[in-house]
C-alpha cells in the first residue's frame, strides 16, 4: 500500500472549485474529491476539510449590504457545500461529520475542538463550515485556524489555479509560476492566493501550506504522498 508523509491534514477547498459550467455543485468534481479522500483515508491520513461558499455567495457581492450580513450569508453558503460533500462521502462509506462555527443544530454539530479531534482519531472525515463564525474573516483564515486547532501537519489549499504565480495567470500571460516561497514573500508581494490574516496565522505557528489545483489529477493524493506539485509556502 502507498504511504502518506502526513498523519493529519487540513484541506481547504474553495467553493468555486466545486462548480462548472454554471452549475454550483458539479457531480463529477465532487465525485473526484470523494475518490481522492477515500484513497488518503485508506492510506491512514486523518482528514479535516474547510469548504468555501463562493460558488453560491461571496460577502463582497453584497456591496450595498451591511458587511456583517453579507458575510453571514457567505457562511451559510459554506453549509450547503459541506452537506453536499457529507452526503457524497457517506454514499461511498466514509464516516463524516459536519461541524459549524455557527450553531445550526438541526443539520450539523457545533464546532468543539476536542470533539473534532476525537472524530479525526476515530477515522471520520470532519468538514468544518461557516469559517471562523465571525464576519470580516475569510474561509482561508478559518482554514488556518482549524488546521492549527486540530494539530494538522500541513494545510492543503485546493484552488481553481494550480500554483502561486507572480501575477494572475488568467490576466497576465507573463506571470511566472512559483514552486517554493516563504510566508513573508507572499505578504510582501501582496499575492492574493490567501488573505494576509491567514498567512500570518500560518507563519506564527509554522504551519506549511501547499497550494495546488483541485483539477490536478489525484492532486490531493499526490500532496499527501509528498510529491512535487503546486507551491509550498513555509
Amino acid at each position: 500500500m502507498e504511504k502518506a508523509v502526513y498523519k493529519r491534514v487540513l484541506i481547504k477547498i474553495s467553493g468555486e472549485a466545486l462548480s462548472k459550467d454554471g452549475n454550483p455543485l458539479d457531480d463529477g468534481i465532487i465525485a473526484g474529491v470523494v475518490s481522492q479522500i477515500k484513497k488518503i483515508r485508506e492510506m491512514g491520513v486523518e482528514v479535516g476539510i474547510v469548504i468555501g461558499g463562493g460558488n453560491f455567495w461571496r460577502g463582497r457581492q453584497g456591496k450595498s449590504m451591511d458587511r456583517s450580513t453579507a458575510d453571514h450569508m457567505g457562511m451559510l453558503a459554506t453549509v450547503i457545500n459541506a452537506l453536499a460533500l457529507q452526503d457524497a462521502f457517506e454514499k461511498e462509506g466514509l464516516q463524516t461529520r459536519v461541524m459549524t462555527a455557527l450553531e445550526i443544530a438541526r443539520v450539523a454539530e457545533p464546532y468543539i475542538q476536542r470533539r473534532a479531534v476525537r472524530h479525526l482519531e476515530k477515522g471520520r472525515v470532519v468538514i468544518f463550515a461557516c469559517g471562523t463564525g465571525n464576519p470580516y474573516f475569510s474561509t482561508d483564515t478559518g482554514a488556518a485556524l482549524r488546521a492549527n486547532e486540530i494539530g494538522a501537519e500541513v494545510m492543503l489549499l485546493a484552488k481553481n489555479v494550480d500554483a502561486v504565480y507572480t501575477a494572475d495567470p488568467k490576466k497576465d500571460p507573463n506571470a511566472k509560476r512559483i514552486t517554493d516561497m516563504p510566508y513573508i514573500d507572499l505578504l510582501a508581494h501582496n499575492l492574493t492566493v490567501m488573505d494576509a490574516a491567514a498567512v500570518s496565522l500560518c507563519m506564527e505557528n509554522k504551519l506549511p501550506v501547499l497550494v495546488f489545483g483541485l483539477n490536478v489529477e489525484d492532486g490531493i493524493v499526490k500532496a499527501c504522498k509528498g510529491e512535487n506539485l503546486g507551491t509550498l509556502i513555509h
